[in-house]
Parts: C-alpha cells; structure tokens; sequence
C-alpha cells in the first residue's frame, strides 16, 4: 500500500527539478514502491486524469467551489481565501499555507493510499444532478479534511486541471522503465504498447503484472490509437529524395475521425481521442453497414454540398460537433468520409503491415455510401509529384500527402512514412500548429475591444517544456475576436503554464491554461531575443508577420509544431 503524503513528497520534490532525467528517477523511486494493484491510479493521478480522455471523465469543479471547501476546512473565511488566491496565483499553494495555520483541527484524520485518493476524486467526477455541486464541495472538503498541507495542494490543483507538475508522458515511459530495469531499455516497447491503445494507466498495469506481455502488446477494437502524424518538406524533389516511389492522395481540410467496429457496436473519436459518436450519427449508420466484423480505421470527414458538388470549409465541418440539433446538421451538413487507412480487421493487427498492403485492404472494404476511398497515385519522380501538387491547389485544396509504400502505421509517431506538402504562405515554408498560452488586451484602434492578440508556444521534445514562438495580432474578424475573448475568460490562470518558458517581454495581460491549438501563418521564421523556441546564447525563433488561420479544435496539443521543426524550417530559408 502507497499512501498520499509519499506521492505528495515525490510531487514536491519533482516540482523543483526542471530535468528530465530527475524528475524520472523521483518517480522511478515511487513507482518501486506501488504495488500492481496501485500503479494504474498513481499513473492516472501523475498525468493529471482520472482515466484517458476518450472515456470522458471530468471532475467539473471550478475555482469557487474549491474556494468554499478550503474556507470549510481551514476555518478562514471564504473571502480570505479569495484574498490569498489573488496574491498566490495559485489554490495550491493557498489551500497548502492555510491549512498548515488552519484554525480548526480535524477529529478523526486518517492516512489516505492512493486507491482512496484516486475513487474519492471519481466519485466527485461522477456526482451529478440536482444538488451535485454542493455533493461535490462536501466530498472535497472530506478529503481536505484528511490532507496534510502538500496533500492538499495537489489535490486542490487536480480538480482543478492545473497539476502543474510540469512531467509529461515521455518521462513517465521512462520512469515505468527505469523502476523495473534500472535503465530505459524497456521506453520503445512501453511507448509502443501506449501509443496502441491510449491509456497508460492501463499500460503500467499490465506491465506490471507481466513485463513480458508489453512485447505482445497488440490493437484493440474501442481502445483508439494514438494517430500517426506526417513530417513536413518544403519541396517536391525533397519528398522523393526521402522516400523514392510514393502514393500520393489530395489533402482534404476536414475532420480526422478514428472508427471502431465491432458487431452493431461502433464508436467514432477524434484526433484528440474524445467520443465524437452521438454528433455522427449518419457515419455511425454507415459504418454498421460493413461487412466487417471487427475493424478500426482512419478517414477525412468533410461537409459535402450535392447539389453543388462540393466540399464546405473545415469551419463549415466542423459546425457537425455541435451538441444540439444534430438531426438537422445531418441533413444540412451531410458528410463524406474519406478512409484513408485500415489499422484492425477481424482479429488481425495490421498496424505493422507495409502502407502497400493496408491500402489493398481498404480497396476490397471500400467505398460504401459515404464511406468513400480517396483517390490516389503512385508517383516515381518529382515532377509527377509536383504536378499533381498544383492541381490540388488549383481545386482549392491544402496540398498533398505522400505515402511511403513500404512504411508500416507508425501510432503516435511523426515519422516520414506520411509527408505534407501544402501550399506555402508568402515566403514561409509552412504554416505552424501552436498551444494559446496568454492573450492581450485591445489597444489602440482595438481599444473597445477586450482582445488584442495571442502568446502562442510550440513544444520543445527535449526539454518537455512549452516555448513561446509569436505574438499574434492579425488574422482576427471582429467577431472573432469577441468570441476568442469570451472562450479564453473561461480558462484564465493566475500564474503562467507550469511548462511554459518566457521571457518577461513578452508577458501578456492574461494567462490562459494550455488548451486551444491555433494555426497560423506567417513570412518567415527569424531570430529573436524575446521568443524562447529554441533559444540558444540568447536567441530564439519568432514568427515574422504570424497571421492566424483558423482555430483547431481537432488537435490536440500533444500535435502542436515542436522546436526541432521550426529550428529545421528556419534552416530550410537559406542562408541568414
């Protein structure tokens, strides 16, 4: 049995390490010490989650209701808790100093395990209906109620979503690793086996159990992969330089699904992994139709206008998500998918079958009604390739995708077996993915607006660090502005990302939790003194005239640009 004050010290400790390779032996150390039975929850618990986000678990409690369970316990009155807040920036920390001054004493504390900490904290996500917010407040206050100072502090920031560890997965992997071998030599199979099926909690258990079945670790219908992501060249010759003979196919702007099938029982999640089911319910139809037992596979979905014979906008699409009138969305808004690759059939793990097999696969399955296949051609030579490149672009397309034919599904990976080509913006090589960080207020011509611009980060590998790459102040309408002010409020911090690197310079009126994905455009990538993306002796790399694009809710920020891409698109320009 693990109990909580030792996972709270761990956490301490992590807190003030910024490397990776101490932040792994801290947990390395904990997790020798958690038994089978534990390591799923304490996994769970490290990455800030109740369970893997297509499950769909949320604790759905905000600031004022933490506020009132520490007021409860501590015996401060609730607007001296507020008071603190505003300095600390942080419920942690003040919910750790009031309780270590509390002026009440629990009767009965008892020492919590992590079994106990983890249910308490599902019960609270799975209270709900009438008085469900008060049930909540009370179940939080028990636990407070049982909680040394650290104890508290991270138990406050978890339900609030800001565990502010700063430990991403990467290092878990290693960690589970290094607690059973005394090195990383078990990370590739460990990533592998998470990469498959999403759920790293699940992983440690079973690993746990038995090491040797991460080896045997295979697809699972209703257990979604993470999806396999494309690397990016700048030019035709470049792509064929890589990859020789490759498939090419048009790259549709729509909405990436993941399907799962098994008898009459289907799901559909996005890239992000969340349930997108009861929003499709056209798709859902005519996936049941398949002849297929048992079959998971990856397609485009875009809005398609019959009369008119043509594709709406991403934005268009992606109108489909919406909670109400779903009814009405299907038949305004019918979609076609394009079944871009096949990863599960009947019992069999295709994943590591070549792309050239995968693709025969989806010729003998599709089409079927909306269930299409995208077109697609073998190309030998650069020229084929770039003519095919320009007629995606002239047909108002993003550009396209070349495949390498011998190249097996690599999930959760950006590996060259997929490369983009889309259609450049001004001098840029690309357009970039970045995580909102902070956001400014109106000046100037914007005054009477309440929004101004965004701080936007891209990810750093490496470090496991967010690093800031542009101030964006174009690209908005009115409305969107209005409407970006409005969803940022909601998810307003007092203190900067625990991830985050910045420099002062650029601090913006706000913080915001790391959570929307924005593209953005730009002339080219520059140098900067300010911007932390691959800062090195005092110069990192910034967006020259970043423009935003569009907002992408499909994305998740674990698909945000990293360093080393925009280090190599900066190199990419020419000399300097």
């Amino acid at each position: 049995m693990t109990f909580f004050k030792d996972v709270a010290q761990v956490f301490l400790e992590i807190e003030k390490r910024s490397g990776r390779l101490e932040m792994t032996d801290l947990l390395a150390e904990l997790f020798k010490k958690t038994s089978s039975r534990e390591i799923d929850k304490l996994i769970y618990l490290t990455q800030g989650i109740l369970a893997p986000p297509y499950e769909g678990i949320d604790l759905g409690m905000g600031e004022q209701f933490a506020i009132r369970a520490i007021a409860a316990v501590s015996g401060y009155p609730k607007e001296q808790v507020e008071q603190h807040y505003k300095k600390s920036g942080d419920l942690g920390l003040t919910v750790d100093e009031m309780l270590g001054k509390r002026k009440q004493l629990s009767l009965s504390r008892e020492d919590m395990d992590i079994e106990y900490v983890y249910n308490a904290l599902l019960k609270i996500a799975k209270t709900g209906g009438a008085g469900s917010q008060d049930l909540k407040i009370k179940h939080l206050t028990e636990m407070l109620n049982n909680s040394s100072p650290a104890e508290a502090r991270f138990i406050v920031r978890f339900v609030l979503g800001r565990l502010r560890l700063g430990v991403g997965d990467p290092t878990i992997l290693d960690a589970l690793s290094v607690s059973k071998t005394g090195d990383k030599s078990l990370r590739e199979p460990l990533e592998r086996a998470y990469n498959v099926c999403s759920d790293l909690g699940y992983v440690a258990k079973t690993f746990f159990e038995n090491p040797e079945k991460i080896n045997r670790f295979i697809v699972q219908p209703f257990k979604p992969l993470q999806p396999a992501l494309a690397e990016r060249l700048s030019t035709p010759e470049e792509i064929v330089e890589k990859i020789g003979k490759c498939a090419c196919e048009f790259k549709f702007d729509g909405f990436r699904l993941q399907v799962h099938k098994r008898g009459k029982e289907v799901e559909l999640y996005s890239r992000k992994l969340e349930k997108m089911t009861h929003m499709f319910p056209d798709v859902t139809e005519a996936v049941k139709k398949l002849k297929a037992n048992e079959i998971i596979f990856e397609g485009e979905a875009l809005a398609y206008n019959e009369k008119e014979n043509r594709y709406y906008s991403f934005q268009q699409t992606m109108q489909r998500k919406r909670k109400h009138g779903i009814s009405d969305a299907s038949k305004e808004l019918p979609l076609n998918i394009f079944c871009f690759d096949v990863l599960y059939l009947d019992g069999k793990d295709l994943t590591e079958k070549p792309y050239r097999e995968r693709r025969k696969t989806l010729e003998k399955i599709f089409p079927l009604g909306i269930l299409k296949l995208p077109n697609r051609k073998i190309v030998k030579t650069w020229k084929e390739l770039d003519k095919l490149f320009k007629k995606s672009i002239k047909e108002g397309l993003e550009g396209i995708m070349a495949k390498d034919l011998s190249a097996p599904y690599t999930a959760g990976k950006r590996k060259f077996a997929w490369i983009k080509l889309k259609k450049s913006y001004g001098k840029s090589v690309d357009t970039i993915d970045g995580v909102i960080v902070g956001y400014y207020l109106g000046r100037g011509a914007r005054a009477e607006f309440e929004f101004g611009g965004l701080l936007v980060a891209v990810y750093n590998e490496d470090k496991g660090r967010l690093e800031t790459i542009a101030k964006i102040g174009s690209g908005y309408s009115e409305q969107e502005m209005v409407e970006l002010q409005k969803m940022l409020d909601d998810i307003k911090v007092e203190a900067p990302p625990a991830k985050l690197d910045f420099n002062e310079a650029q601090k913006p009126d706000f913080w915001v939790e790391p959570r929307y994905v924005i593209e953005a455009s730009f002339d080219e990538i520059t140098l900067s003194p300010t911007h932390t993306c691959g800062m090195d002796e005092g110069r990192g790399h910034a967006l020259r005239f970043p423009r935003m694009l569009k907002m992408r809710p499909d994305k998740s920020i674990d698909e945000i640009t990293t360093t080393q891409e925009v280090i190599d698109m900066y190199a990419k320009q020419g000399p300097h």
